[in-house]
């Protein structure tokens, strides 16, 4: 056992022998689980890394607005440090994780940039009319948007799925998407950029995670589908299917057990930082992704590739 597997200013425990595919797994986070959805980044330890600061802008987002659903912690934290840094303006959308919420907000207006927070739940359509027209009112435009909010539930059968459980998963990760994304389309103008969160576990069909892996299997359609729709008027659509990243989503979903080994089965042999996705989101929302649309980025440490 070592402690020179180092993120920033934090060291990390790499073991020879654990995970499936991994000679050398590095142990990111210890067991550990949150008891609500879809968890609070403030309690994790060790605390994600959602800021680079080798990452230096160079105005690839200057004066565009971005709306970043969830984007209080995890990746959409991430998402929303790194379009600052670009020169955007942000508008978080989050459900009820005021101190994070707070937290990211305080952190971009040190930064000199300018966030908009709004709380609510994004399985509403009248909350997702209320994020555009707030949106609106306070920063005249939007020019991208980031459906980046869901839920996961681990559930070990199909039978263990509740059906409040399966509608409410759906209803955040699919109604959520569609109702804000129909939202904002009127103001979207040539240019503009729809970035979807999908996820790797639609591609293997992680089997703990039946109806969430369904949710982002839709999104991956609804991506393709909305994307044909949309490429005449040169608004692009695209999805990440990110791998298993150190965000408050997993303790809150996973068993207390599972938590040391996420990413196992990745080439790298770990899990990943948020920070290590937010330059992804800026390529598909800046002009370096031009002619690209309809199309699934995969970042996952090479657990899967093709």
């Amino acid at each position: 056992m070592n402690f020179d597997y180092k993120y920033g200013n934090q060291y990390y425990k790499y073991y020879d022998e654990v995970g499936i595919q991994s000679k050398k797994y590095k142990i990111v986070a210890q067991e550990q689980s949150q008891e609500t959805q879809p968890g609070m980044e403030y309690l994790m330890d060790p605390r994600p890394i959602f800021d680079n600061p080798a990452y230096q802008g160079s105005n690839k987002l200057k004066g565009k607005v971005a709306i970043i659903t969830g984007g209080d912690s995890g990746l959409g934290r991430a998402a929303a440090i790194a379009f600052v840094k670009e020169g955007a303006k942000v508008v978080i959308p989050y459900y009820n994780e005021h101190k994070d919420a707070y937290e990211t907000k305080n952190y971009i207006e040190k930064m000199g940039g300018e966030c908009l927070l709004i709380s609510g739940d994004i399985s509403k359509k009248e909350f997702c009319h209320q994020i555009v027209e707030e949106t609106i009112n306070k920063f005249g435009c939007i020019d991208i948007l980031v459906n980046n909010a869901g839920v996961q539930y681990q559930q070990d059968t199909l039978d263990a799925i509740s059906d409040e459980q399966f509608d409410w998963t759906m209803k955040v990760n699919v109604y959520g998407m569609f109702y804000l994304t129909k939202e904002v389309l009127p103001y979207l103008k040539e240019g503009a950029s729809i970035i979807n969160l999908s996820s790797i576990t639609t591609f293997y069909g992680e089997p703990q995670l039946i109806d969430y892996v369904t949710s982002k299997g839709a999104i991956v359609g609804f991506t393709r589908a909305l994307a044909r729709n949309l490429a005449l008027k040169n608004i692009r659509v695209n999805a990440i299917a990110p791998g298993y990243f150190w965000t408050p989503l997993q303790p809150a979903c996973w068993q207390k057990e599972k938590i040391p080994s996420l990413g196992a089965e990745a080439a790298m042999a770990r899990m990943a930082m948020p920070y290590e996705l937010a330059p992804t989101f800026v390529f598909l929302a800046s002009n370096d992704s031009s002619y690209v649309t309809g199309q699934v980025l995969h970042n996952n440490g090479g657990q899967i590739m093709g």
